[in-house]
This record gives C-alpha cells, structure tokens and sequence, in this order.
C-alpha cells in the first residue's frame, strides 16, 4: 500500500532583533511542542503562497507570498510516510500574532534564536536549522535536506 507524502512549508517569521515568532502546538493526538507557523500546500499553491496563506490563516499576520523565500527543502519519514517541508523565510515583522486556531496553538511568541524552548516540533527544527546553522537538530534516521540556491 503507498502512502501519499504530506507537502508542507514551515514559516520563520523573524524580528530583525534576534527573535522568531514561536507557537505552543496543541495539536491533538500529539505530544505538546513549539512550532513555527506553517502547514500543507494546497493544490495549486507554490511553497510561498502557502507560507503567507498559513501564516496570515495561523496568527493574523498578512505578508506577501512575494516576499517570501524557500531556503531549502527537507524530506523525513518520521510519520510513516514521506513529509517534504520548504523551510521559507519571511521577511521581518514585528506585527502582532494571534491565536486563530485554538485547537492547535495555545499562543505564539517571539523567542531569542539562541534561546528557543524545547522541545521543538521535528520539522519547525529542521527549518530553523536551514536558517541558522547553530540551530540544526540532531537528525533522525531517514532525513534529508537540500538548500535552496538562488
């Protein structure tokens, strides 16, 4: 039986002051981590309209697909199946983020890079880690990253 992969894109929302935007992931069935915001692509979309259409459906905050900029791509198999999550930048913002899904976030943050809780939801680690080299996780077995080059 082939399991479809999950495509997704996970949304670093810096501050320009050495801090990210960070949820409190709440989602059922789960065990509680701290997550980028971010989510599957919907058919049609390219990973940047999905960064700005999950990140304005997540927390409220509205910026252009345009601005936005895959750093690399990661492939895990840590559900079972294949996930292939863009790591995507956006540009800094320090726009007020709020709670739009409750079911799945108990409020986000804006954390000091070098001082991110834990843990940390698997593939918002792996993004992180496309961005800043000091925060790469310790990978699990069948992980794979490819960098974006422009």
């Amino acid at each position: 039986m082939t399991t479809a992969p999950m495509l997704g894109a996970g949304v670093i929302v810096p501050t320009g002051d050495g801090r990210v935007l960070i949820g409190r992931r709440t989602t059922a069935g789960e065990p509680p981590t701290w997550s980028l915001p971010g989510g599957k692509v919907d058919p049609g979309e390219s990973f940047e309209q999905t960064a700005a259409r999950e990140l304005a459906e997540e927390t409220g905050i509205v910026l252009p697909a345009g601005a936005m900029r895959v750093l690399a791509l990661h492939l895990d198999h840590d559900l079972g199946r294949p996930r292939l999550t863009a790591a995507v930048l956006a540009p800094e913002s320090l726009a007020q983020a709020y709670v739009t899904e409750p079911h799945a976030c108990a409020g986000w943050e804006r954390l000091p890079v070098d001082a991110l809780p834990q843990p940390m939801f698997y593939p918002s680690a792996l993004v992180l880690g496309s961005w800043l080299a000091q925060l790469r996780p310790e990978l699990k077995a069948d992980t794979h990253g490819y960098p974006v080059t422009r």
